[in-house]
């Protein structure tokens, strides 16, 4: 008897299964349950208002260091901080002082990665790689090349269509040449990875457990392009090519269950503009007479 009750039993278990894999996809997700027990990118050891207090301390130390560079430099040139109209008009014109607030993103973004690590790691509790996804989740290096590509033949196509206009980003790159090298420098080597730890990473991890992921993708691609509105309103097409590369990097997240890929892929999204901003003036056909090609650096 206890034979046969084991059988009816497996037999039970069997059908069950059957029925499950017959269902329609979206019925197996909506009966689908994480396993809470176990850490990892998509059950993150913080929550999501941790991570929006994240996002808000990435844009105040950004306003904030560079800001502290500035005041230090006009006070070297004996300017009364209390002059406003003086103030603005000396940091528009000054290449140095440009020069000055570019540079200071980089502590800025030093400090948010290392406030970013402390979050990941759960006070140095866990392993930073591990709870944010260190693996490149399926995505090969043909499926990266095609991404870049694709995206930079939609850029072609709108940059064409729509010409760049003048923005904030534009004058800053106009100001000097060692300008241009500073904002190569920073937009290759730091704002991809601080980026994408605190939007993919940390506030995607968060949001997508407590709102799930459409909420979350919406969110964070929001989030992203309203920090870089300022610096390139009003340049549409550049406004909307940010938005786009936002989503695709998000859903990339989503695809791989990982970080590294939209790292490797940001880097190499900025890295080749930073490659062609610093050839521009050594390649022949290039008249300066022509209007700037769409410019997206993503500086945080």
């Amino acid at each position: 008897m206890e034979l046969n009750s084991i059988f009816v039993k497996l037999s039970n278990v069997e059908n069950q299964q059957n029925q499950d894999s017959n269902q329609p996809l979206y019925h197996q997700l909506d009966n689908f349950k994480p396993d809470t027990g176990i850490l990892g990118p998509n059950n993150p050891p913080w929550n999501s208002p941790v991570a929006f207090l994240m996002w808000m301390a990435s844009i105040a130390l950004i306003i904030l260091i560079p800001t502290i560079g500035i005041a230090i430099y006009l006070l070297t040139k004996e300017v009364k901080l209390n002059d406003a109209q003086k103030l603005t008009d000396l940091i528009n014109s000054d290449s140095n002082a440009v020069l000055v607030n570019i540079i200071c993103v980089i502590p800025a973004h030093i400090l948010t990665i290392l406030l970013a690590w402390l979050v990941v790691t759960n006070n140095r509790k866990q392993s930073f790689t591990e709870m944010l996804g260190w693996k490149l989740g399926g995505f090969n290096f043909f499926y990266l090349v095609a991404i870049v590509v694709g995206f930079f033949v939609v850029a072609g196509v709108v940059g064409y269509f729509i010409p760049e206009k003048e923005n904030d980003l534009i004058k800053i790159l106009r100001s000097s040449r060692t300008a241009v090298l500073a904002v190569a420098f920073m937009a290759t080597f730091t704002a991809p990875l601080v980026e994408e730890v605190v939007y993919r990473g940390i506030m995607y991890s968060a949001f997508q457990r407590t709102f799930g992921v459409a909420t979350a993708v919406g969110l964070v691609t929001f989030l992203f392009a309203l920090v870089h509105v300022p610096q390139y309103y009003p340049s549409y097409s550049t406004i909307f090519l940010i938005c786009l590369l936002s989503l695709v990097l998000t859903l990339v997240r989503v695809k791989s269950e990982n970080l590294l890929p939209c790292v490797i892929l940001h880097t190499i999204f900025n890295g080749l503009q930073s490659s062609l901003l610093i050839a521009e003036p050594y390649l022949q056909n290039l008249s300066t007479e022509s209007p700037q090609p769409a410019l997206f650096y993503l500086l945080n």
